[in-house]
C-alpha cells in the first residue's frame, strides 16, 4: 500500500468516526476549484467554552470575531464560517475533537487551543494532515521546537519565552532563595522551568518547585509549606479561576505582606477584577499589558469593549492578531484557501502592528516580540520597564530554526 492509500485509507476511516459528532460537518462533495471559491472558508476553533478557562476560551474567539467584522466579515473575498467545539482543556479528547474539526468539518484552517496538552495532540495531527494550524493560546514548548512544521503557526507565545526573563529579573533585584508553586502539567512545569533557567543563570537558588494537581484550587498546604520554606519570594503560574483562587489566598494566608509574588503574566491577566486588593503589587512579565502607551492597543481596548462589554486582556489579543494573520494571507492568495505553499509564505512574512506591539514570526513560527515587566497598580498591570526586548524561543529541534 502506497503512503497515499494510507492516507486516504486512514481519512475515510476518521471520517466515518466523527462527522456525525459535530452538528456543523457537511458531506464532503469534490468542488471545481471556481465554484470552492463561492464556498465560505471553515476555520475550525478548538478552545475551551466551559470550565476553569471558559473565559479564556470566549476573549480569544470574541476577539477573532471583532477582527474579522473590521475586514468587512470576508477572507479575500470570501464569507467564512466559524466552527467552534468545546475542548474542555481535556487532552485525552484533544486528538477525537482535532480529527471532529479537520476530518469531519473539513475546515481550511484550524485555530486554539488554550491548555498546552491539547496542543501537543492537535499539532501532531494536524502537521500529519497538512491543515494549516494557528496556535492562539498554548505556550507548549515543542509546537515550535520538535514538533514544529511549515503549515503551523503560533500567534502567542511560548511557555519559555515569558518565563524565561522573569528569572533574570528577579535575580537582577538581588533575590537569593526562591519557591516556584504551579499545577502540575506540561504548562506549569515548562514555565517554572524557564523561570529556574533564567534564575539560575543569574546566581539564584530554586528551594523548591511545587506542582500542585491540575485543576486543583485548595492551595492552603502549599501555602503552609511556602511559609514553612521561608524564601525571598515566589514565582507562580496560574490561570483563570484557578489564578483569582491562589492570589487571593495568598493574601489572605498573610504571605503577601513577607515574601513578594511573582509569576508569569496569566497570573493577573484577565483576573484582576475578580482578585481585588489581593493582586496589588504582584510582579509579572508578558508580552502584553492594558496600560501599552500605543494607538493600536487603544483602538483595541476601545472596540472590543464596545463589542462584548468586557475588557481585553491578553487572550483576546491573541485572538484578535490571529483574525490578522489570516485577513493578511487570505487577501495576499485572493482568497485561495487551497494555495497552502503561498498561504504559509504570506504567513511567515507577516508583520503585526499589534496592541502588544510590534512582532514577526520566528523561523519556527513562534512570535518574535517584547516581554514587558509589569506591577499591579491601582487595580491594572502597569507596565514599569522592558523585562527583554524581541525575545525569540531558542525553536530548539525545529529543523526550520
Amino acid at each position: 500500500m502506497t503512503d497515499m492509500q494510507r492516507k486516504i485509507s486512514r481519512r475515510e476511516l476518521l471520517k466515518n468516526t466523527t462527522a456525525a459528532g459535530l452538528a456543523t460537518a457537511t458531506a464532503f462533495v469534490p468542488m471545481h476549484p471556481a465554484i470552492a471559491q463561492q464556498a465560505k472558508v471553515k476555520i475550525g476553533l478548538l478552545l475551551p467554552y466551559t470550565g476553569t478557562y471558559a473565559a479564556l476560551g470566549h476573549n480569544i474567539t470574541d476577539a477573532m470575531k471583532l477582527g474579522l467584522a473590521e475586514a468587512g466579515n470576508r477572507l479575500g473575498g470570501r464569507e467564512f464560517e466559524l466552527v467552534q467545539l468545546d475542548s474542555e482543556a481535556d487532552p485525552a479528547k484533544a486528538a477525537a475533537n482535532t480529527n471532529k474539526l479537520i476530518v469531519g468539518a473539513k475546515v481550511d484552517f484550524l485555530s486554539g487551543p488554550v491548555h498546552s496538552g491539547v496542543a501537543m495532540a492537535m499539532a501532531k495531527i494536524a502537521r500529519e494532515e497538512g491543515t494549516i494550524t494557528i496556535i492562539s493560546n498554548a505556550g507548549a514548548n515543542a509546537v515550535t521546537r520538535e514538533m514544529c512544521g511549515p503549515n503551523i503557526f503560533r500567534t502567542s507565545f511560548s511557555n519559555w519565552q515569558v518565563c524565561f526573563p522573569m528569572g533574570t529579573e528577579m535575580a537582577r533585584r538581588g533575590l537569593k532563595r526562591v519557591v516556584s508553586v504551579t499545577w502540575n502539567y506540561a504548562a506549569g512545569k515548562e514555565m517554572i522551568g524557564a523561570f529556574r533557567e533564567g534564575f539560575e543563570k543569574g546566581g539564584g537558588a530554586v528551594l523548591k518547585e511545587i506542582l500542585v494537581p491540575f485543576p486543583n484550587v485548595e492551595f492552603q498546604a502549599n501555602l503552609t509549606e511556602i511559609a514553612s520554606l521561608k524564601p525571598d519570594a515566589v514565582f507562580a503560574f496560574f490561570a483563570g479561576a484557578g489564578a483569582v483562587k491562589f492570589v487571593k489566598d495568598y493574601a489572605e494566608a498573610g504571605l503577601k505582606a513577607r515574601i513578594p509574588l511573582y509569576g508569569a503574566g496569566f497570573l493577573t491577566d484577565g483576573t484582576l477584577r475578580a482578585q481585588g486588593s489581593a493582586a496589588e503589587g504582584v510582579f509579572t512579565t508578558l508580552h502584553y499589558a492594558d496600560g501599552l502607551k500605543a494607538p493600536a492597543n487603544t483602538r483595541f481596548r476601545e472596540a472590543f469593549k464596545k463589542a462584548t462589554g468586557r475588557d481585553a486582556d491578553v487572550y483576546a489579543v491573541q485572538g484578535y492578531d490571529t483574525a490578522q494573520l489570516l485577513i493578511g494571507a487570505m487577501a495576499k492568495v485572493k482568497g485561495d484557501s487551497g494555495a497552502t505553499k503561498a498561504l504559509i509564505g504570506a504567513m511567515e512574512q507577516a508583520r503585526f502592528d499589534s496592541p502588544r506591539g510590534q512582532w514577526h514570526f520566528s523561523k519556527s513560527h513562534n512570535p518574535v516580540q517584547d516581554v514587558y515587566l509589569r506591577e499591579v497598580r491601582n487595580g491594572d498591570n502597569a507596565v514599569i520597564g522592558v523585562a527583554q526586548k524581541a525575545v525569540s524561543d531558542p525553536g530548539t529541534g525545529c529543523g526550520t530554526a
